[in-house]
This record gives structure tokens, C-alpha cells and sequence, in this order.
């Protein structure tokens, strides 16, 4: 049986005024920025339509930022009877979104979650300095070989570099201490790779920010999962869960861990998803959906914008 599944990006697809359409629009979207707001203690619906960019992408505000135009896009889809899914999936941060989409998490909760996991995250960045790359033209394999090589040459702990998202084949992310990072791109270069660096301000996914896990399965542990209605897909498996004490374990190991998106895409294709809509701003996860060899087979949608939505309505 084919089935539909609802994507939720994650930091990377922001953009000044995401959002401002379904706010003006849908009352119930209107709610979740509200919401967003309170919880917060914060002009985040502000920041969202109307920046400035230098402090949307400060992390302690993109993450909520993000999860709230994700949430409040979701609401309204469904407040048209639109949220008919399958599988949630979401990349990274999205993942709050995607659990909040199957009612793992209320709205409320995810919030509040993503508000702790920027803090957190933050405060691990401000102690050690992180740098990002995305890697062209190498395989996953060849990434994890060249990182343990430059970690194995004499760095010392807490520092070196680490493959963190696998989005596609040929389109991987290194995480790290910017030396290693750096070394990391010329190594690549001399294997016939390129790494182009990110604007991020930590090491995501590596074990450089590792001092927030701790705390963070404690705010884990303060919010209630459900059983999901929906099944999701997480990013440190590439697997299904229903257990909510380890769907609680799999949200704090993703702080650390590779993000296995391509491993995710693969088994939704396995499974039967023909149809992909990517649910939140910019058009990144709908964009690898597109190159994967299976693609002319798939329905691939954007839900990012008001025309988006009655795209998706009609083709429904």
C-alpha cells in the first residue's frame, strides 16, 4: 500500500517573514505563535517575519523559531482537513515537529523542548568552539574514514571531527572544532572531495556539545510521550518506535549522533512511501527527495506558502 509521508526541516531552512501568510490567514496558526511567544518569554513571532537574520539564526531563537512555523503550518493544514500522513519524519530539530505531527508531544511541550534544547546546545557552543561542513563527492564511508584518520593523528578529547548528517549519497555534513574541520576540507580536496563550510555557531551532532545530553534527558524526562498515532521515523535508528521511553532516549542521543537521513529515506521507499510532503519553510528535504533514483516514481510537495497549500488540497 502506498503511503504518504510528512517531512518537517530542521535549522537551515529559515528565511525572514516564514510563516507571516498562515498567521494572517489561520486563526489556529495564529495560536501557535502566540504560544510559541509565551513559552519563549520572547518577540518570536516577531523575529520570524520580520528578523533581523543575525539574531533568527542564533540558535537559542531558531530552534523554537523553526518549530513553531513547522507546528503552525501543520495546524493549519489540518485545520483544513489536509494532515492526511502515513509517517512523520523530521531532520534534526524537525524531529519535534514530526513527533508533535503523530501526537507523541503537544504543541505546547515540543515548544518548550526545542526552547531547552537551543539553551543547552548554546551553552555547550560557548565552551567549545564548533565548525560545519557540508562534503560533496565522498562516500558516507570515506567521510567516517577520514575522521577517524584526523582524529587518530594526536587531537585531543573533546576535539576533532565527526561525520553528523548523511542527507544523501554524495551529500554529507562533518561536525567539529573548526582546526579539524578545516584539515577535514583539505584532506577532502586531495581525494577528489569538497567541503564547503556552514554558517553554524556549534558542533552539532558530534561529541562536542556531549555536556548537554545529561540535562537535556532530564527536561526529556519532565514531558509526557505518547504512544504514537502515526508512525515516525527516527534519525538516530533510521527506524520506527513506539516505545515513549525510548522515543525519550532516542531525542537525547541525537544531540551527539549522526543525523541518518538517507538511511531514513531509504527504508520510507522500502516500506512503500510514494508520496513525500515536506511541511515547514524552504524546499531542502523535499529537494533530496527529488534526487533520489526512485523519484519519478514519487508525488513530491512543498508546503511553505499559501499557494503550496492549495496545491496540496487539490492534488489530495
Amino acid at each position: 500500500m502506498s503511503k504518504t509521508v510528512f517531512l518537517f526541516p530542521g535549522q537551515g531552512a529559515q528565511a525572514i517573514g516564514m510563516g507571516e501568510a498562515f498567521y494572517n490567514e489561520f486563526p489556529v496558526a495564529r495560536e501557535v505563535f502566540e504560544m510559541a511567544d509565551e513559552i519563549t518569554k520572547s518577540h518570536l513571532t516577531r523575529l520570524c517575519f520580520k528578523g533581523p537574520m543575525e539574531d533568527l539564526t542564533r540558535t537559542v531563537n531558531l530552534q523554537p523559531a523553526i518549530t513553531a512555523v513547522n507546528l503552525a503550518l501543520f495546524a493549519s493544514l489540518k485545520s483544513v482537513g489536509g494532515d492526511g500522513f502515513d509517517v512523520a519524519c523530521g531532520h534534526s530539530l524537525g524531529e519535534y515537529a514530526a513527533l508533535s505531527a503523530a501526537e507523541v508531544l503537544r504543541p505546547e511541550d515540543a515548544l518548550w523542548l526545542v526552547k531547552r534544547r537551543g539553551e543547552l546546545m548554546d551553552e555547550q557552543a560557548m565552551k567549545y568552539k564548533g565548525a560545519m561542513a557540508a562534503v560533496m563527492r565522498m562516500a558516507m564511508a570515506d567521510v567516517e574514514g577520514l575522521a577517524e584518520e584526523i582524529r587518530e593523528a594526536g587531537a585531543p578529547f573533546y576535539k576533532g571531527v565527526w561525520a553528523a548528517n548523511h542527507n544523501a549519497d554524495g551529500q554529507i555534513v562533518v561536525s567539529g572544532d573548526p582546526e579539524s574541520v578545516k584539515r577535514f576540507g583539505e584532506e577532502a580536496k586531495g581525494r577528489g572531495g569538497r567541503a564547503i563550510p556552514l554558517k553554524v555557531s556549534g558542533a552539532w551532532h558530534s561529541p562536542l556539545i556531549q555536556g548537554a545530553q545529561k540535562p537535556f534527558a532530564m527536561e526529556l524526562e519532565s514531558v509526557n510521550f505518547a504512544a504514537p498515532k502515526k508512525e515516525v521515523v527516527f534519525n538516530v535508528s533510521a527506524k520506527s518506535e513506539e516505545d515513549p521511553q525510548v522515543m525519550r532516549e532516542n531525542m537525547s542521543r541525537q544531540l551527539v549522533n549522526p543525523v541518518k537521513w538517507h538511511d531514513t529515506m531509504m527504508r520510507l521507499v522500502e516500506e512503500g512511501a510514494t508520496r513525500f510532503v515536506e511541511v515547514g519553510p524552504g524546499r531542502v528535504l523535499s529537494g533530496i527527495a527529488r534526487k533520489l533514483p526512485e523519484a519519478r516514481d514519487f508525488e513530491i510537495y512543498n508546503i511553505a506558502t499559501l499557494d503550496d497549500l492549495e496545491g496540496w488540497m487539490r492534488a489530495r
